[in-house]
């Protein structure tokens, strides 16, 4: 099955074969170009006869996703079966309708869920290697077949051998199917013992909420796929209006003009933008002997799920930002694609999918992004709750074993949860545009001391952080001899368990302590916090602090009262011995402002170590200034730390005098 055997598909007779895994997008568009490409005039699907009017009137509702409902063997039970845009079945069923050809349902009904699952490789590597490559590296390992999937297969067979007529038959099946039903048709199969037809089989509409519970592909890339292979607007796809608005009995007031967009229509629009963005290009049909596998075909082509992923979480952090008034930092990005790829190899596949991508966004930025995030996968702007059928909510529960689950507490701002004392005024403003710019005399500023505290304390928690990482370094590991050391390694235990040996720890003590902590949360290479100072400590517990941040004065929140967003921050202690750093002609070998930070830290600690937080290890030529100084950098990224807790140190307050601290607390949130 090798060569010119498998440039138009895998052949045996009559029938041409369209191996493919059950569900997955890039295989739905191999179906759809090799239906396009060949035209064929008979197509037979892996689905059962029994079940063929219901998914013909499913089919013909697409892109509105169906369910089919009927019971099971028992009677006690129902057995769901959602009928996916991006199923390669439905995709045939859909393609095939479109060229004219004659379907075939040959799979015999032996009360055996539909496609059961199995452990494939990660549908990705399509766009990679190419379908071709793809099939022949599944062929190349043989699995074991159990006593029901031969069944299946042999039923299959008879049904393909009882076709009549001479003509070319192109078969979609699954791949683990493939090559029992190649063996089977190797000699006549007798008829299978399965259902010859079924009663209580219904059509369902889904309710657009369940979507991402339910359907093995995110909803939101079905909507793109289906934009996809449309050839244009302008064609023959099938258009779907939206819900009815209520009747006027159940309207009692009537909007005569609105400037907030539909969320439909936001979405729509969402989906046309990664249409356009994930190289899918329509060209003109390739012929019928041509080699180029993933040339386009009639508005198909290379389907990138990769780009589909980024489109996905650009778009849910535009939303983000315009929720929360928060923004993703390019820190977070690179470990969100860091951690989310190592979930998805722990789950043996190459691109994360919905809930990996969903966990790694809660742990990285928090729960109103993964929310987002969520939602965004989860919409589909052809599903409607209105509809010709009846609509039904299903959970993930009801279809799948073994679901996972995950928790998002939604934490934005409402003010009717807000618990207020009667009669307590809100937030105060302004009487006059500029009243409170005007009490600004520029004779001094100071910080708010509650800032301080939690600055102070956070900065305590990076100097025992930053140690005990440098002592997790210097630990030795070894077998267990006589002594358990510092205790049992459980880590390395495991790693070494095939040997039967235990492993114990000793940690090293360091020598020194840290005596300064930089935070850089924006390195600023486009100016954007450009509002540079130095502030000295006002008593023994607090240090001399330098940063950078946005200008304060840009953002007046009360009378002599600023507000800025730091960009990144020094903390030396003792207090009362810092410069102006900025000024200072030692640091002129700084590139940036992150790295003048790090030189007075290295310059004015006391102390052997100074512990650096930042997205990015400094250059190594700062280890080598270190060294000659007698300090030791340690670098802390910036992505282990807890988004929420620099979110509380990020804000500066400056007031214009020790004068406005008193009344600062009506005007601080």
């Amino acid at each position: 099955m090798g060569g010119a055997e498998q440039e138009d598909g895998w052949r045996r007779g009559r029938f041409r074969f369209l191996p493919v895994v059950p569900g997955r997008m890039e295989f739905a568009a191999e179906v759809r170009r090799a239906v396009l490409a060949h035209r064929p005039s008979r197509i037979a699907v892996e689905l059962p006869r029994t079940l063929k009017a219901a998914t013909l009137r499913a089919v013909s509702r697409l892109p509105e996703v169906s369910v089919i409902l009927y019971p099971d063997k028992s009677g006690q039970d129902a057995v769901y079966v959602p009928v996916e845009i991006t199923d390669p079945f439905m995709e045939a069923l859909r393609s095939g309708h479109e060229v004219k050809a004659a379907l075939h349902f040959v799979e015999p009904d032996l009360d055996r869920p539909a496609h059961p699952p199995e452990n494939y490789p990660d549908s990705y590597a399509v766009r990679r290697i190419g379908y071709t490559k793809y099939v022949e590296s599944w062929l190349a390992c043989p699995r074991p077949a159990g006593h029901q999937l031969r069944r299946q297969a042999q039923g299959m067979a008879w049904r393909l051998q009882a076709l009549p007529g001479r003509q070319i038959v192109w078969v979609v099946l699954s791949l683990s199917l493939f090559p029992l039903v190649l063996e089977a048709l190797e000699k006549p199969q007798a008829e299978p013992l399965a259902h010859q037809r079924r009663t209580g089989v219904q059509v369902l509409n889904l309710h657009p909420e369940c979507l991402a519970e339910v359907l093995l592909e995110p909803p939101f890339f079905q909507a793109v796929y289906e934009r996809c292979r449309q050839p244009s607007r302008s064609g023959k796809a099938k258009t779907v209006e939206p819900d009815p608005p209520p009747g006027p009995d159940k309207q009692p007031f009537r909007v005569i003009t609105s400037g907030v967009e539909d969320p439909l229509q936001s979405l729509e629009s969402i989906v046309e933008r990664t249409a356009r963005r994930v190289r899918w290009r329509a060209k003109s049909p390739r012929r019928a002997n041509a080699s180029e596998e993933n040339a386009p075909v009639a508005g198909i082509g290379s389907i990138d799920r990769q780009r589909m992923v980024f489109r996905l979480l650009a778009e849910s952090e535009s939303r983000y930002g315009s929720a929360t008034g928060e923004k993703v930092s390019h820190w977070q990005r690179r470990l969100l694609a860091r951690y989310a790829r190592n979930l998805a190899f722990l789950d043996r596949q190459l691109v994360a999918g919905l809930f990996d991508l969903t966990v790694s966004a809660r742990s990285v930025v928090d729960d109103n992004y993964a929310w987002d995030l969520w939602e965004l996968a989860g919409g589909a702007p052809h599903q409607r709750v209105q509809s010709d059928l009846m609509t039904v909510r299903i959970s993930g529960e009801e279809l799948y074993a073994n679901m996972r689950r995950i928790q998002l507490r939604r934490r934005l701002p409402r003010r009717k949860a807000r618990v207020r004392p009667y009669g307590l005024r809100g937030r105060r403003r302004e009487s006059a545009p500029g009243e409170w710019a005007r009490q600004f005399d520029g004779t001094g500023i100071c910080s708010y001391p509650p800032e301080d505290l939690v600055l102070e304390d956070y900065g305590a928690f990076l100097k025992k952080k930053g140690k005990s990482v440098l002592s997790a370094e210097r630990s030795r590991v070894e077998v267990f001899k006589t002594s358990l050391l510092d205790g049992i390694d459980v880590r390395e235990t495991l790693r070494n368990w095939h040997q039967g040996q235990l492993y114990v720890r000793e940690n090293q003590r360091v020598s020194g302590e840290v005596g300064a902590v930089v935070v850089v949360f924006d390195e600023d290479r486009e100016n954007r916090y450009h509002w540079c100072t130095t502030w000295l400590g006002e008593h023994a517990q607090e240090s001399d602090m330098a940063f950078y941040s946005t200008n304060p004065y840009e953002r007046i929140v009360g009378p002599g009262i600023a507000r800025a967003e730091y960009g990144g921050f020094l903390l030396s202690y003792p207090p009362r011995r810092m410069l102006d750093v900025w000024q200072d002609p030692d640091y002129g070998m700084a590139e940036s402002k992150a790295e003048t930070l790090l030189l007075a830290g290295l310059d004015y600690t006391l102390e052997s170590l100074v512990v650096y937080v930042a997205a990015r290890p400094p250059r190594s030529v700062f280890r080598t200034v270190a060294s000659r100084m007698g300090r030791k950098i340690v670098y802390l990224p910036i992505g282990q730390l807890s988004p929420v807790s620099l979110k509380k140190i990020r804000v500066v307050h400056v007031l214009d005098g020790f004068d406005k601290r008193p009344t600062a607390k009506d005007y601080i949130w």
